[in-house]
């Protein structure tokens, strides 16, 4: 870790790692034990996933409103526990021979709603233990966590049900959130002074109102709703497209969907060398340009059907969206007044994950009525509108961070 980070940060960055690679375990190991345990079909796998994202939709601005009102570290901890001790239950689950689709859905979203309540209160804190000019760094380093767990979560799942059978994955996804749990007691959060309570709705409508008239927070906004519809225009797409289209076997698209996470590795790096060496306008605009260049990438395995192209394609969405993430957080920390962190953290992200069904929807209904190569075509001319949401906004223009609202 950075000398130029605080002491009580690598508490955080570290329960962030933990905490991070326990959610990727045990999102990669409940499908796979699903299917080898209990002969899951398509539509079992498919109810897990929907009960794993509904905490991200109902629980995401409850839990930022809590995190403006109450210590954002005993919030964390509470959330890290209930994941800590969803994953024991699997584990116990499996042990005693009690696991059924059901339970795994029950469990499933147990976990997620600790993955929500961290997701959502990490954010809000970080401004209040890094220095404001070193909040790229900080951003940077969890971002990076986040890609480590995301590269190798899913392969360490995977080899580790093959070799050890699936409880060897749920001991080590609880082993590491209990660390999680343990670092983040070691953390001090700088005392708050208390804001006046109010209703919660007026609460949360004076988070959405700043957001919605902020010139620099709007945008972000709608950049952010744009690409999520058309990521998952591509998801939904991507797999029959690259088996049936590109003649790709399993293991190949392994590899290239493996691109991805490479690519948010790199750009975890280089996003905070990105911010130091241009204008922060010109550093925000990054990742819409790079996920512009990554959907004509795709587009283009229309002409040269490799592998290559593909992985190519997932290797700059990696990068790009990695960098945008990074320093729109950054901004987003810098603008919003401290005692609204929480809830604006939470409002973006239930419009993200919002935005993601509906995507996946108008994927699948313009692949089934036209192809999958009409979905590539769409989804480049979604991420055309997501980088000319971010250009010409008053964002393009800053040539350096804000001043920090209090």
């Amino acid at each position: 870790m950075s000398s130029g980070l605080p002491p009580h940060f690598r508490f955080l960055a570290g329960a962030n790692l933990a905490a991070q690679s326990a959610e990727q375990l045990s999102l990669a190991a409940v499908p796979l034990v699903a299917v080898l345990a209990l002969n899951a079909g398509p539509g079992e796998i498919g109810f897990l996933a929907a009960i794993q994202t509904l905490p991200f939709l109902l629980l995401s601005i409850p839990l930022g409103l809590l995190a403006d009102r109450m210590s954002r570290r005993k919030l964390m901890v509470g959330a890290e526990v209930l994941r800590a001790l969803s994953l024991f239950g699997l584990l116990a689950a499996l042990l005693f021979d009690q696991l059924s689709i059901n339970l795994l859905a029950l469990l499933g979203f147990l976990g997620a709603v600790g993955t929500v309540g961290f997701s959502v209160t990490a954010p809000a804190l970080v401004p209040a233990l890094v220095p404001r000019d070193a909040l790229a760094q900080a951003n940077g380093r969890l971002e990076l966590s986040r890609s480590t767990a995301f590269a190798a979560g899913p392969a360490v799942a995977g080899a580790l049900v093959a070799w050890a059978g699936a409880s060897a994955a749920f001991v080590l996804a609880a082993i590491l959130s209990a660390a999680a749990v343990v670092l983040l007691l070691k953390l001090s959060e700088p005392k708050r002074t208390p804001s006046a309570q109010r209703h919660p709705l007026l609460e949360l409508q004076d988070g959405a109102r700043l957001v919605w008239h902020s010139p620099l927070l709007k945008p972000i906004l709608l950049t952010s709703v744009a690409w999520n519809i058309s990521w998952f225009v591509l998801q939904a797409t991507y797999i029959p497209y690259a088996i049936r289209a590109l003649g790709l076997s399993a293991s190949v698209v392994g590899v290239t969907l493996a691109s991805y996470g490479v690519g948010m590795m790199v750009g975890s790096l280089l996003a905070p060398r990105i911010v130091a060496a241009l204008p922060f306008g010109r550093a925000i605009q990054v990742g819409p340009a790079f996920s512009v260049l990554a959907a004509l990438a795709m587009v283009m395995t229309l002409v040269f059907p490799t592998a290559a192209m593909a992985a190519t394609a997932f290797f700059l969405f990696g990068v790009g969206p990695i960098v945008w993430t990074i320093t729109s957080i950054t901004l987003r920390q810098t603008v919003t007044p401290g005692a609204m962190l929480g809830r604006v953290s939470a409002l973006f992200l239930t419009v993200s994950m919002g935005a993601r069904p509906l995507g996946a929807a108008l994927g699948g209904f313009v692949g089934s009525a036209w192809g999958e190569p009409a979905c590539l075509v769409l989804a480049l001319a979604g991420f055309v509108v997501q980088a000319w949401i971010i250009f010409q906004s008053k964002v393009s223009h800053l040539q350096q961070l804000p001043p920090v609202t209090d």
